[in-house]
């Protein structure tokens, strides 16, 4: 084997890295998704937006920042593809920003796999979210008319967990559930269409450990609960208003089911490790 091969090699499975001008070219720098996330800055926006969306003025609250500066940061987070951005439906001045959960899976598996192949996933490699730990978690979907966004991620959750997590939804003017919200379950093979729907006072005095509202508008008539749930935002628009008709507007409907399976499949864990978290301080607690 000749010389310039052999350190080739070395290069691409696990030596010294310094054989061939294209694993050396690989090595001048770390991936931009590690430089995106090592700045401080931008990993306390990241971490404030896995909790909620939220608007630049919560996060420049939240972070004591200057907005020019978490502004600049949002935008590097959103060219590198780990934020995205919605017009607030309740206020157009605002805009509500998310982070994307899957890109940033996908580009911390691809970020160790430029390291080293063996550190590198595909989703279908990943293993399967089970449900794990003490149940008892509650959570409570908001939307105006609880026809259709609160509806859908109510029976999702309940289908992820087996009913580890008990979920329930209500709405600020409840209107009739939207055939549409009936038609993109039944092709999940949930069937909602006895479910009825309910107005958020019926569960003020109920206890739950998250209260996530899926509509901009909601969110700004939002009661204070008195068991002090976390208070989630997701900024969702309706897809009753995508088009004139049932059938116009379906593809709305089935765009909105697909967000609110993502971002319930990344809820779950962090529902469920608070509460293996809970139950070992009350079990630390016991036994002082």
């Amino acid at each position: 084997m000749s010389r310039a091969r052999s350190a080739a090699n070395d290069g691409e499975f696990g030596g010294t890295g310094t054989g061939s001008a294209g694993v050396v070219a690989d090595l001048d720098g770390p991936p931009e998704f590690a430089r995106l996330v090592a700045h401080p800055l931008r990993w306390r926006l990241l971490r404030e937006l896995v909790q909620s969306d939220r608007a630049v003025w919560e996060l420049t609250e939240r972070l004591r920042k200057p907005q020019n500066l978490v502004s600049y940061h949002l935008r590097q987070l959103r060219d590198g593809g780990l934020v995205t951005a919605r017009r607030s439906a309740a206020d157009g001045r605002d805009a509500y920003y998310s982070i994307d959960l899957v890109s940033c899976e996908q580009q911390l598996w691809a970020t160790g796999g430029s390291l080293h192949p063996a550190l590198a996933a595909t989703a279908a490699e990943l293993t399967p979210y089970r449900p794990r730990g003490p149940g008892g978690r509650r959570v409570l979907f908001l939307c105006t008319g609880n026809s259709a966004r609160s509806q859908i991620a109510e029976a999702l959750v309940s289908r992820v967990t087996g009913g580890r997590v008990e979920a329930a939804s209500a709405g600020s003017h409840p209107k009739p559930l939207h055939p549409n919200a009936v038609r993109v379950m039944r092709r999940r093979g949930i069937d909602i269409s006895g479910n009825r729907t309910k107005h958020l006072d019926e569960f003020m005095s109920q206890r739950f450990d998250a209260v996530i509202t899926l509509c901009d508008r909601v969110r700004e008539v939002c009661p204070e609960f008195p068991s002090q749930p976390a208070l989630v935002h997701w900024s969702m628009p309706d897809p009753a208003g995508a088009g004139p008709t049932n059938q116009a507007s379906y593809p709305a409907f089935e765009h909105t089911a697909e967000e609110l399976e993502t971002r319930i499949r990344f809820l779950v864990p962090l529902l469920t490790e608070r509460s293996t978290r809970d139950e070992t301080r009350r079990s630390s607690h016991v036994e002082q």
